[in-house]
C-alpha cells in the first residue's frame, strides 16, 4: 500500500509487512563472516537516502560502557568527569546523556554526586539487568530511561541464550512490558546488529515494539549496537553490515522517528567515527560514545572525535566548550593515571607537535601551513615542535618562540645566532650516537648557558 512518509513526506511503497522469520538453524552469514578469514564486504548496489535528522546530539556511556575497560573509576572521579562532560556539552546540551551502573553502592552514590551538582546536561541514566527488581531499583532512584540489552544476531540467540528466535522475542517482550510497568522509558540495546538477519528478526521485533509502546504511551528508544566493529559507511553495502542499510530499514520498515534512534559503534575495524557519523547523516539523531574513546577490546567511538564531526557537519559548535576536552584529558593523565597514546587525535601528547624541520619551518611562517586548525583557540593547546635530529633550525626557533612567548619584533627566526649554537650541539649530540629525542629541560638549559655565559642576547629575562 501506498503511505506518506513522515521522513520524506512523499507517498512509498510499504505493501511488506515484515514477519518473524522463526529458524531451526541459526544463519551466521557463513560467507560474510567466516571466522578464518578476514570478514567481507558484500555489495548489492542499492542506494538507500541520506537523510540527516533536524537535530542531532550525543550521548555517553564512559561510566557504563567505558569503565568496563579499565580500573573502575572512583566516586570523585566520575563526578569530576561528569562535571567536564556538562561543560563540554554546553547550555545546548549537545551531549545530552551519559549512562551509569546501578548495581552497587559505589554506582549509587556516584549518580547522587552527579544529581546533586544539579546541571542540566547530560541527563542521567541507567543499564541494568532485565530482572523486576533492576527496574524497582531504576525507579526507586527516580530513573527516567534505562538501557535494556536485547542481543538480535543469531550468535547471541542461539549460541548464548540457546534459545529461538522466537523465545528470545518473546522473554524481550516480557522485559519491556515490566519496564512500561515501572514507569521507565526502555531503551533497548539491539547487540550485534551487523551481524544479525535484519527483516528476519530485527524488524519484525522492533515493530512489536513500537506496538507496546503505542498501547503504553511510553516511547522506545532502539539503540543499534555494532558491537564488533563490523558495520562500514560505504554506499551500496548490503545488510547486515551496511550502516545506512540498518537506519533507513529502522526508520522505512518499522517508523522508528529519528529522535529515538541511536548508534552505538567499536573500533575494530577502524571505523567507530566514520560509521558513527553515517548514522547522523543517515537518520538516527543520536550516537553513543565514551571519553577517549575508551571501551571494550579497541574501544567505543571517542566522543571528543564526534564533538568535532558535529561541528564539521553543523558549520557550529552550538555552545560546546572544546577546551573542557583538553581539561578531560588532562585529568585522565594526571589525577586518573591513564596513558594516552601520544599521537591520538585532539588528546594526545603529540598531535598537534612536529618533528620535521620542514613542517616547522613552515610553522614559523604562518601555522595554519601545518596546523589543522587554531588549536591554542578551540582546545587551548598551541601547536609545538619537538627537538630530535631532523627539527633543523627551524624547529629550535618556533621551540623558543612557542616556549618563551616571543612574537612580533621580539620573535627571532632560524637565523639568530642563538638558534645556530642550539643546532651545533643539537646536531653534536646525534653525531655521537644519541637515539632519543631532547627534552625540553636539556633545551631550557643550553639557552641559559649560551644567554648567560656566551654573549648571547639574554631572552630569559
Amino acid at each position: 500500500m501506498l503511505e506518506i512518509s513522515k521522513k520524506t513526506n512523499l507517498l512509498e511503497q510499504k505493501s511488506y509487512k515484515y514477519q518473524l522469520q522463526d529458524v531451526i538453524e541459526p544463519n551466521l552469514y557463513r560467507d560474510v563472516y567466516s571466522y578464518t578469514d578476514v570478514p567481507r564486504v558484500p555489495f548489492n548496489h542499492r542506494r538507500v537516502p541520506m537523510g540527516m535528522p533536524e537535530e542531532i546530539w550525543i550521548t555517553d556511556t564512559t561510566m557504563r560502557d567505558g569503565q568496563q575497560s579499565v580500573e573502575p573509576y572512583t566516586v570523585e572521579q566520575i563526578v569530576e568527569l561528569f562535571k567536564l562532560m556538562s561543560r563540554l556539552s554546553g547550555p545546548n546540551g549537545i551531549i545530552r546523556q551519559t549512562e551509569f551502573f546501578i548495581y552497587s553502592k559505589k554506582d549509587r552514590e556516584a549518580i547522587e554526586k552527579c544529581r546533586e551538582l544539579d546541571l542540566k546536561f547530560p541527563e542521567i541514566n541507567t543499564w541494568i539487568r532485565a530482572s523486576k527488581e533492576d527496574f524497582k531499583l531504576a525507579k526507586s532512584m527516580g530513573i527516567k530511561e534505562t538501557g535494556i540489552l536485547v542481543s538480535c544476531s543469531d550468535y547471541h540467540i542461539f549460541k548464548k541464550l540457546k534459545m529461538t528466535r522466537r523465545e528470545a522475542m518473546n522473554l524481550y517482550l516480557e522485559t519491556v512490558a515490566e519496564a512500561f510497568e515501572s514507569g521507565i522509558r526502555p531503551r533497548c540495546h539491539f547487540e550485534d546488529i551487523t551481524r544479525a538477519d535484519f527483516y528476519g528478526f530485527v524488524v519484525p521485533f522492533v515493530n512489536e515494539l513500537q506496538k507496546m509502546s503505542k498501547d503504553a504511551g511510553i516511547p522506545v528508544k532502539i539503540r543499534a549496537c555494532d558491537t564488533m566493529g563490523y558495520g562500514v559507511p560505504y554506499t551500496e553495502v548490503a545488510l547486515p553490515r551496511s550502516v545506512p542499510g540498518i537506519i533507513y530499514g529502522l526508520q522505512h520498515y518499522s517508523d522508528v522517528p529519528s529522535e529515538m534512534l541511536e548508534w552505538h559503534g567499536h573500533n575494530d575495524f577502524y571505523k567507530a567515527v566514520a560509521n558513527a557519523s553515517t548514522a547522523w547523516l543517515y537518520g538516527a539523531s543520536a550516537v553513543n560514545c565514551s571519553l577517549l574513546g575508551i571501551g571494550e577490546r579497541t574501544g567505543n567511538i571517542p566522543l571528543e572525535a564526534m564533538v568535532f564531526e558535529y561541528a564539521s557537519l553543523r558549520g557550529t559548535l552550538d555552545g560546546m566548550d572544546t577546551t573542557a576536552i583538553t581539561d578531560i584529558a588532562n585529568y585522565f593523565k594526571t589525577e586518573m593515571g591513564y596513558d594516552i597514546p601520544p599521537m591520538t587525535p585532539f588528546v594526545g601528547k603529540n598531535f598537534n607537535v612536529t618533528r620535521a624541520g620542514i613542517h616547522a619551518d613552515g610553522l614559523l611562517k604562518d601555522e595554519e601551513i601545518y596546523h589543522i586548525f587554531d588549536t591554542k583557540k578551540i582546545l587551548n593547546r598551541a601547536a609545538g615542535v619537538m627537538i630530535t635530529m631532523t627539527s633543523g633550525l627551524a624547529g629550535i626557533a618556533y621551540w623558543i618562540n612557542e616556549n618563551y612567548g616571543l612574537s612580533g619584533d621580539k620573535a627571532i627566526d632560524k637565523r639568530d645566532p642563538l638558534v645556530l649554537a642550539l643546532k651545533s650541539w643539537v646536531d653534536t649530540e646525534y653525531e655521537n650516537g644519541r637515539q632519543t629525542m631532547i627534552s625540553d629541560i636539556e633545551v631550557e638549559e643550553k639557552i641559559k648557558e649560551n644567554t648567560h655565559d656566551s654573549g648571547f642576547p639574554t631572552l630569559l629575562s
